[in-house]
């Protein structure tokens, strides 16, 4: 008995030695494997482990002209653990803020992921060199106030705010997700524009500093004579393919206008200039007036922050139709000579489509001339009920396709984080609407002039034009031209070739020919330069009709594609047809001929924006 009792006391004994050993253990794992803080305790009194921000990349125009370059920024950081002692009414009036922004921040500060009263936190980003400076001076009376130095953003020109984007502190998502080995909170990133898209390649690569500290944690200097340190890696520069002196040049003739224009280098898909209007200088989006001034922005009902060209999506109108000249002669609905009455318009029973007064019988490219409703009524309706395909359905998608060939319903692929596909119905939407089997050409006539339910980006429309100056293909529209060190995505050196033969085109390029030699577009001619040009007057549900322009110039070997669109301004031959010649002017000559200076002054004064 006395035995059994010796045995089960063992037994605790030792199942309580265990379970302390147990205790010991997972503690000890806790301190040196899960839990930072005592680490941090250790490293924070010894050493101050400095981030060393690298220079990010510069960006070009293709002329080589500096467009965003660094300027040194100063970052305030805090060590809670060392803050005792601050003076925090004269450190709030050294850097000018309030007292109660200081407890605000320092609470904001303790609550961030990572927060550590040993080690430097960021509590304000971005203090400029006059700033830092005054504060430089009084450093010794703040203990815990440390500075950091970084780069901001400076631009050579007040101009393409959208397509450079600006930089901005990471959110909390960026700093939280799961494959992020790079940023911290108080970190900067490219919020938009080029600068998001080729973040990776603009940021570079961080260093750190290792610095002593002594007993009452003052800096002591290097550890080690520095051979522990990691120095940054600067990032990469950019070269654009937009041409800065045309970019300010278009921004100049949009001023006071609502809209768009997008320019593209037919023959390598390079972006040549990118307008949205209303626009803003993008130096506003730096330094600490940032977060207001992009709250006014965000305010401003014109929407200057809508990035247009990319985002914006239109009925294309008539610069439509030459995708549907393509597209029936590719399925043998029409031939180049392949004449359509008009009669004021296309008039089908009780349906009826006005068009303005012309000569009638039209052939193919006396229609693209003359910009004729009736004559792709009238092929549109020959192909979608045409009988060598089983269904009107089946006829659509055979439509569909080809458009999307063309660089329509998709988004293109540029190198720009905010572009929109357009939109582009297939047959499954008009089955759901009037049911299968019981629509027809007629039911959805108005996808024949480019209105209905299509919708396209101005860039997508320049680059239709692109399309038609390359007789058959097109390569992705880009924004940059070069990559230091590398070599752009080989998707912007691919040729994208359409499913309509090549020599289709050459009636398309021959009507746009005559548009501004006698048709539509005659007052936007250039002298000396054979010009090829589509206008286009978009319906608008919400107002007055937008203007649209589509053209390349040369004729043959073009160097320039674009698209205008001045929204609620009416017929296209008014001010997009103008604002296209002018830029293409511009950019093949260099200078605006005198007899074009008073369309010049034309558009630099008008006034299109809307009065409420």
């Amino acid at each position: 008995m006395l035995n059994d009792q010796y045995q089960n006391r063992k037994y605790v004994i030792a199942s309580l030695a265990l379970l302390l050993v147990v205790i010991y253990i997972a503690r000890l794992v806790n301190l040196q494997l899960i839990d930072d803080s005592y680490r941090d305790q250790a490293e924070g009194n010894a050493f101050w482990r400095k981030t060393q921000f690298p220079a990010r990349g510069l960006i070009k125009d293709r002329n080589g002209k500096l467009l965003v370059y660094n300027k040194p920024a100063y970052d305030i950081m805090v060590v809670e653990r060392e803050m005792a002692d601050l003076n925090v009414p004269d450190f709030c009036k050294t850097v000018g803020i309030t007292e109660e922004f200081f407890n605000k921040r320092m609470n904001e500060v303790r609550r961030k992921r990572g927060y550590s009263r040993y080690t430097p936190q960021p509590f304000i980003s971005q203090l400029s060199s006059m700033e830092y400076g005054i504060l430089q001076e009084k450093m010794f009376r703040f203990p815990g106030i440390y500075v950091q130095k970084r780069t901001l953003r400076e631009y050579n020109y007040p101009n393409a705010a959208l397509l450079l984007g600006n930089i901005g502190e990471v959110s909390k998502k960026v700093v939280e997700a799961e494959n992020n080995d790079f940023y911290v909170p108080g970190d900067f990133a490219g919020l938009n524009g080029v600068e998001q898209t080729y973040e990776k390649v603009l940021r570079g690569e961080k260093g750190v500093e290792i610095l002593l500290r002594d007993a009452h944690g003052r800096i002591k200097g290097s550890y080690d004579n520095g051979s522990s340190d990691i120095p940054s890696k600067p990032g990469k520069n950019l070269t654009l393919s937009i041409d800065i002196d045309l970019q300010a040049y278009g921004e100049k003739l949009m001023q006071n206008k609502v809209g768009s224009i997008a320019a593209i280098d037919p023959s390598t898909g390079e972006i040549l200039a990118l307008i949205s209007s209303p626009t803003y200088d993008p130096s506003i989006l730096v330094g600490r007036q940032r977060a207001a001034n992009y709250a006014k922005l965000q305010a401003d009902p014109l929407k200057p922050l809508f990035d247009r060209p990319l985002m914006g999506t239109y009925p294309p109108g008539s610069t439509f139709k030459t995708a549907n000249a393509l597209i029936f002669q590719q399925e043998q609905i029409i031939t180049k000579s392949t004449a359509y009455g008009c009669s004021h318009g296309f008039h089908a029973g009780a349906l009826t489509v006005g068009c303005h007064g012309h000569a009638s019988p039209l052939n193919l490219e006396q229609s693209i001339q003359h910009s004729c409703n009736a004559y792709y009524c009238s092929g549109f309706r020959a192909m979608i009920d045409h009988k060598k395909y089983k269904k009107v359905a089946d006829a659509f998608e055979v439509w569909k396709n080809h458009i999307v060939s063309l660089g329509f319903g998709y988004t293109l692929g540029a190198d720009v984080p905010n572009e929109k596909r357009g939109y582009i119905p297939n047959s499954g939407v008009y089955n759901k609407i009037y049911g299968e089997n019981r629509w027809k050409a007629l039911t959805i006539i108005s996808l024949s002039i480019g209105q209905g339910e299509v919708l396209a980006t101005p860039l997508q429309i320049a680059n239709l034009g692109a399309t038609i100056a390359n007789r058959g293909y097109f390569i992705t529209p880009h924004l940059v031209k070069g990559i230091e060190g590398s070599q752009i995505d080989s998707s912007f050196i691919q040729k994208r070739v359409t499913t309509i033969d090549s020599k289709y085109f050459e009636p398309v390029v021959e009507g746009m020919n005559m548009v501004m030699t006698n048709g539509t577009g005659y007052g936007a001619r250039i002298d000396s330069i054979e010009v090829c040009g589509k206008t286009g007057t978009a319906q608008n549900p919400h107002g007055a009709d937008h203007s649209l322009f589509m053209a390349f110039a040369p004729k043959d070997e073009p160097k320039i594609a674009i698209c205008v669109v001045v929204e609620n301004s009416g017929f296209g031959a008014t001010w997009a047809a103008p604002i296209a010649s002018l830029m293409m002017e511009k950019y093949l000559k260099g200078y605006i001929p005198n007899r074009k200076k008073a369309m010049e002054e034309r558009m630099f004064n008008a006034n299109l924006l809307p009065k409420n």
